[in-house]
This record gives C-alpha cells, sequence and structure tokens, in this order.
C-alpha cells in the first residue's frame, strides 16, 4: 500500500526594514518563538542603523535592498524567497507576531490566497491625526471604486499562499504597495479573508518613516492608476463626461443665439465648444478600446495564477500552527 506523505509547508516571516534598530532584534525573537519551524528573513533597505547587525544576532537571514521604499522591498522578497506559507509584517513592533499563527490558521481553513490582519480602531487613532483621517478616506475610496473586499487596504500585516506571491505583478515602490495587493486580489476575485487585530504603537525613539502628505499624494496617484489600469472604461468615461459637459455648457447660448439671430458672434466659443465634443467622444472610444485589452490581461493574470500551485497543505492545521485565541474570529472579507 502506497504510504500517505503529507507535505508540512514551509514557512517564511518576510520582514522588510528601515532603520528599526530599537525593535527589530525583539520583533524577530518574537516570531522565533511564536513559529519555530518557520525561517525569518529580514531585508534591510539602506538602513542608516545597526538594523541588519542585530536582526542577524537574532537569528534571521538578512539581505539588503539597494532600491529604496517598501514596493522594491517586497518585490525583491517575493521574487527570491520560495516557500508555500508566507507571513509579511514589519519590524516596528506594531504588529505582534503572536497573532501569526491565527493569520496562518485562516489562510489553511478557510483556503484563501490572502489574509489580511487588520488594525482595530486605525481609523480612528493610527497614531498621527493626519494618518487616521487618511485610512477613512482612502479605505471609503477603495471601497467606491474596486470593491468591499477589504476595509483596511494599508494593514502590512498579511498572509499569502505561493500561489499568490507568484503570481502577483507587483510594480509599486513605496508604501502604496498594500494597495497594490489589494486591487490586484479584487480585480481577480481571489479568496480573500480579515481578522481584525490589535495594533502596537512604536517604542518612544523610533519614529514611522510616513510622510502624511507626500505618501498620501502617491498612494492617490497609485489609485488612478490602478483604475485606469483595471477599469478603464469608467476612468475614461469620466473625462469623457467632463468634456461633454463643459463643451453643452459653452455651446448652448451660441446655439440659442444662432436659431434667433441666424449668426455665430462668438466664434471662439463655438470652436472650444467642439473641440472640447471632439474630446469627449475620443475619450468615451479610448475607454471602449481599453476596456476590451483590461479584460483581456486580467483573463491572461487569472489563467497564470490558476496555472501555479496552491501551496496550500493537506496535514491537519493543527500540528503547523496554534489554535486561535478566543474572541479573535476569522472574518471573511
Amino acid at each position: 500500500m502506497p504510504q500517505d506523505v503529507r507535505h508540512e509547508p514551509v514557512i517564511a516571516v518576510l520582514l522588510p526594514c528601515y532603520n528599526e534598530e530599537l525593535t527589530i532584534a525583539e520583533v524577530v525573537r518574537r516570531f522565533r518563538e511564536t513559529l519555530p519551524a518557520a525561517t525569518i528573513y529580514v531585508y534591510d533597505n539602506n538602513s542608516r542603523d545597526l538594523t541588519a547587525l542585530r536582526a542577524r544576532a537574532a537569528g534571521a537571514i538578512v539581505v539588503r535592498e539597494p532600491r529604496q521604499g517598501k514596493g522594491n522591498v517586497v518585490r525583491r522578497m517575493f521574487a527570491d524567497i520560495d516557500a508555500d506559507i508566507y507571513l509579511m509584517a514589519d519590524g516596528d513592533g506594531t504588529y505582534a507576531p503572536e497573532d501569526a499563527p491565527q493569520l496562518i490558521n485562516t489562510l489553511l481553513t478557510e483556503r484563501c490566497d490572502m489574509v489580511v490582519g487588520t488594525r482595530r480602531g486605525v481609523t480612528d487613532d493610527a497614531g498621527r491625526a493626519g494618518h487616521a483621517f487618511g485610512n477613512r478616506i482612502f479605505n471609503g475610496l477603495y471601497k467606491s471604486l474596486f470593491g468591499s473586499d477589504f476595509t483596511d487596504i494599508f494593514s502590512g500585516y498579511r498572509a499569502f499562499t505561493r500561489r499568490f506571491v507568484k503570481s502577483f505583478p507587483a510594480v509599486s515602490g513605496g508604501f502604496e504597495i498594500e494597495t497594490e495587493m489589494s486591487v490586484h486580489a479584487s480585480q481577480l476575485k481571489l479568496p480573500v479573508s480579515e481578522i481584525a487585530l490589535d495594533y502596537g504603537r512604536r517604542p518612544e525613539g523610533s519614529s514611522s518613516k510616513l510622510s502624511t502628505f507626500r505618501d498620501g499624494a502617491r498612494i492617490l496617484w497609485m489609485f488612478a492608476m490602478l483604475m485606469k489600469e483595471t477599469q478603464p472604461l469608467r476612468f475614461f468615461g469620466a473625462f469623457s463626461l467632463f468634456f461633454l459637459g463643459s463643451s453643452l455648457f459653452l455651446m448652448a447660448p451660441v446655439l440659442l443665439e444662432f436659431a434667433e439671430t441666424g449668426l455665430v458672434p462668438r466664434m471662439p466659443t463655438w470652436v472650444l465648444s467642439v473641440g472640447l465634443l471632439l474630446l469627449s467622444m475620443l475619450a468615451a472610444v479610448t475607454g471602449l478600446i481599453l476596456d476590451s485589452v483590461s479584460r483581456g490581461r486580467a483573463e491572461q493574470k487569472r489563467i497564470f495564477y490558476l496555472s501555479m500551485p496552491s501551496g496550500r497543505a493537506e496535514r491537519r492545521t493543527d500540528d503547523i500552527v496554534q489554535k486561535p485565541q478566543p474572541g479573535k474570529t476569522p472574518r471573511a472579507a
């Protein structure tokens, strides 16, 4: 009789870091205690302190990524590392390593491709008032543009299958990488889940790398680019309606005057209104053509995603991760 060989999943903990010498050693130690079978990778993004040294001393595999920006680090991690389950967190200690088993357990039991650890109360207090306001605005904007799959698109605490990681075409360079992950999952309608987790604060002496206005502008630009790529008809349709409304606003009094007198005394206004009408038609046709292209690209991405092995383990999850703590129930997105 053939033996029933069951594969224990290979777990990789991914920690992108930039100047986190105050916290990284403790974060690595706690992940090693919580997931003793996991391999912990710290990718140092040009830190000017002792982040790499302290991570290596704590037992992590340290790799340097010279291209600045979290998106560049995550893209390098996803390309370099082979595993069945990927767990991504931050090196600043704001995400509790003790919550990792819940993310992995949900990934396996719910048969998801991505599980997001949403930050409980982050829209009320994200450490800085500007960040809390930005979280509310951008999460609401995401829901209106891309769907209601996620309630915290900026959470950096996520678990992935190999299928998601190796089929994710990461193009972002900075903190907007989480937004790109969420849009990718929503566009392809991948199975995802969310778990509400407590979100900690940075220790004294450690500062956030986020800039409220600079990174907010980059995220808003990423929203526009992702909408153009995934929903071109809606994107260019908005421009078409704007040009059409402007054209009719300028054209109406000229037409009324022509109907009464048979003359067109305001020729520049007429020329401008006709030009705006042509731009409206051009934007509408562009949206229709690119919508077909976008649908074809989405189908190709879906086919490539399905061609990848899921990487889900067949053995009981009790042998791999701890049982979820009481009071923290997974919620499907």
